[in-house]
């Protein structure tokens, strides 16, 4: 009994630890073409991605044109050699009051790869009062449905404008989805500054057949690292992944101005939901409320391999999909940054390869 009792404890002991024995490594950069045209489409706005039956799904993120690109990458020797773009989707049903009624600020994409459903992830508009959405279409941009906001998100009032709905991502066994806010609701918290401070946002899980939020859970964000230059020192969740059951990849962009194409210090923090960790979906505030997050840990920082990218500059990165499995049998992640169609200055249309290494 004893050595059946210390072969159990022992099981659990390295189950825990391989779950969170992971490292990331930088393999390489591409950098599609400024303004490259594509079926009369500019290619920009790159902000989401997603990976399904051998197609990448990029949301592109232009409120007076929504719309999705389909390419095929090319990865050979742990280096993005091609990028074809193979089909345009435009968000133009018009049997469908809901493009007209909404505000479509897109910023992130999954695809279920049995149906071919593509989900849509939009900020809307604070400013003009047009609530953020959830919903999905069919393969020819055609609207299906969407999905009822909780409580906790339907204030408008509680959301800060252009920092509503930013990521999303597929749970593990296709039964529901992710969806995350980019800064605190002014309910939960301050924004991150210079200074450490508690800036919650909510991870919430969508359950696919009854659409609706069965839990949702706070992340807190990091403080700015950088000193002040100007008046914008923002950080927020621009993507997530799940990897594992209740085990994610975030992804965490502080932007500041005044530092010209290097204001962007973008982090990869690895986060769990444990058995303490508080769901809130029926906390209305967290600023006077006691609660537990997520844990999270510092993965990879993008300042560390500068030197590898174009100009040392990493960009608005705003989504993150699984790619191939490697030559050596590892995970690659494939990010994309959204160059805001060159709106704000010089950005890059920056696709990044990454390995995920279990280390043992």
């Amino acid at each position: 009994m004893k050595k059946s009792f210390l072969l159990l404890l022992l099981l659990l002991m390295y189950a825990c630890g391989t779950k969170k024995n992971i490292s990331i490594n930088y393999l390489d950069e591409y950098i599609i073409p400024d303004s490259l045209q594509f079926q009369n489409q500019t290619i920009g706005g790159l902000s989401g991605i997603d990976f399904v039956n051998d197609d990448y799904f990029f949301v592109i993120d232009d409120s007076n044109n929504p719309r999705i690109v389909t390419a095929t990458i090319g990865i050979k020797s742990d280096t993005i050699e091609t990028v074809n773009f193979k089909k345009t989707i435009l968000l133009n049903d018009s049997t469908s009051t809901f493009f007209k009624e909404n505000e479509l600020d897109l910023e992130s994409i999954f695809v279920d790869k049995k149906t071919n459903e593509i989900h849509l992830v939009s900020e809307g508009s604070i400013r003009k009062k047009k609530q953020p959405t959830i919903f999905k279409i069919d393969a020819n941009g055609r609207f299906l449905d969407q999905f009822q906001l909780p409580k906790t998100l339907s204030n408008i009032e509680t959301f800060k404008h252009n920092g509503v709905f930013e990521s999303s991502s597929k749970n593990i066994d296709n039964q529901g989805f992710w969806v995350g806010v980019e800064a605190p609701l002014s309910v939960d918290g301050d924004e991150p500054t210079f200074e450490k401070k508690s800036s919650p946002i909510r991870i919430t899980y969508f359950d696919k057949k009854s659409k609706i939020a069965t839990k949702q859970f706070a992340y807190q964000l990091e403080n700015i690292s950088k000193p002040f230059k100007g008046n914008q020192n923002l950080n927020g969740v621009t993507a997530l992944l799940e990897i594992q059951k209740n085990h994610f990849l975030i992804v965490e962009r502080a932007f500041q101005n005044n530092y010209g194409s290097y204001g962007n210090t973008i982090r990869i923090f690895e986060a769990f939901i444990e058995k303490n960790t508080t769901n809130i979906l029926s906390i209305s505030s967290l600023k006077n409320t006691s609660f537990t997050p997520l844990k999270k840990r510092l993965l990879f920082d993008f300042d560390t391999v500068k030197e590898f990218l174009t100009e040392g500059i990493i960009d608005n990165i705003e989504g993150i999909t699984f790619g191939p499995k490697l030559k050596n049998g590892n995970q690659s992640l494939i990010l994309v940054a959204d160059n805001n169609f060159q709106l704000y200055g010089k950005q890059l249309n920056q696709l990044i390869l990454l390995e995920i290494k279990t280390n043992k």
